[in-house]
């Protein structure tokens, strides 16, 4: 057991892993590799004796996504998984976040008012011994506490290493997991905000509610916690009142509930990697061309041209610690949920809040041509 030398009653090493539930592992797998530049480097599934499902782990730097399908229904497991891409479609079923004592967090979080799904249990292979715990969160997502200590292997025990699936990009598309964002059903915000401080001693970070996130038409009101370190970033989005169906209400309406929203990437370079996953087939949000007009007046000099932050329909966004560059893709399976966010900072440590209202205009339009707005 790793030795804890810090008063926080529940450190937290960073996020160990994004675990997605979808309906064709192999097939997905595919697609990150080649639109998203990641690598794959492990996998489990009946060829080393696990019947059930079929895993498939890509990385990124520190940014690793697992991404399992079913593959025998009738097993406990597997009907789970079924049941689940069944109602919610692809989507995030696990935050996994790697501490340095999965039974003193567990505890902690269970004598917390968490609850359970899976005691602190060790599993081995050659390559040592991960400690694994589960808690749950909002709908039906968890959390799994991994324990790592001196453990060697690629991913977990029972996984094993894989070649790549396509010719690994020179340089990385991204470089770790910047923050995950739920959405979570009206009135339940601030109850998952202080689940989030009782169970795991995390702090509000941000907030932003009333006009802050309002357009025209549609609303919402959003707050971030985050741990002491800010390794772990967890804004909360709930539906507020408008004239018309935010974005909030149709990914509740098209997930079947509460579940993670997006995930943002972050990047050192968002030029070469949104001109990359351009290339490879992503679609991007657009921004109208009014919205760079007066941009450089309010954001001031940032490493990139305006022109160039047009041509790409990249937003900016300046606060006191400095500025950062941000851009999101279209959902990125038929149901309207799961999108990515690509992120590169200098200096700030906020969300774009001078961009929110240019985002969620871009986002109505999508809504209205799918018919949902």
């Amino acid at each position: 057991m790793t030795e804890i030398t810090s008063d926080d009653p529940f450190p937290v090493r960073g996020m160990d892993a994004v675990v997605f539930a979808v309906g064709n592992a192999r097939q997905a797998a595919h697609y990150y590799s080649t639109a998203f530049g990641m690598t794959l480097v492990a996998y489990r599934g009946p060829e080393n004796g696990h019947r059930e499902s079929a895993s498939y782990v890509l990385e990124s730097g520190s940014a690793r996504f697992v991404l399992t399908s079913v593959i025998r229904p009738v097993t406990p497991e597997g009907h789970a998984l079924a049941r689940h891409v069944a109602e919610h479609g692809d989507g995030v079923v696990d935050l996994a976040i790697e501490v340095p004592d999965a039974r003193a967090a567990y505890a902690h979080a269970v004598a917390q008012g968490a609850r359970g799904l899976s005691e602190p249990a060790e599993v081995s292979d050659e390559d040592g011994t991960v400690v694994l715990a589960a808690v749950a969160t909002y709908g039906e997502t968890r959390h799994t506490l991994v324990e790592r200590g001196d453990y060697k292997g690629v991913h977990l025990p029972g996984y094993v290493a894989a070649e790549p699936l396509t010719e690994p990009r020179v340089e990385r598309t991204f470089q770790s997991v910047d923050h995950c964002v739920g959405n979570v059903e009206l009135g339940r915000m601030d109850e998952w905000v202080a689940f989030y401080q009782r169970v795991m001693g995390f702090t509000n970070m941000k907030e932003f509610v009333g006009d802050d996130i309002a357009t025209e038409y549609s609303a919402l009101m959003s707050k971030v916690v985050a741990d002491g370190t800010r390794k772990v970033k967890f804004p909360i989005n709930e539906p507020a009142p408008g004239k018309k169906k935010s974005q909030i209400d149709e990914y509740l309406e098209f997930y079947g509930g509460p579940g993670v929203q997006h995930i943002a990437l972050a990047t050192d370079d968002i030029i070469r990697t949104v001109r990359a996953m351009r290339d490879a087939g992503v679609s991007f949000l657009d921004v109208p061309g009014s919205y760079y007009d007066t941009l450089g007046e309010w954001v001031g000099e940032t490493r990139v041209p305006v022109d160039t932050l047009r041509e790409l329909k990249i937003l900016a966004d300046r606060d006191e610690d400095g500025y950062l560059l941000q851009i999101f893709t279209k959902p990125v399976q038929d149901r309207p949920t799961v999108f990515f966010e690509l992120i590169e900072r200098h200096g700030s440590q906020g969300f774009g809040k001078g961009n929110f209202k240019a985002l969620f205009e871009a986002i109505e339009r999508e809504q209205a041509r799918r018919g949902n707005l």
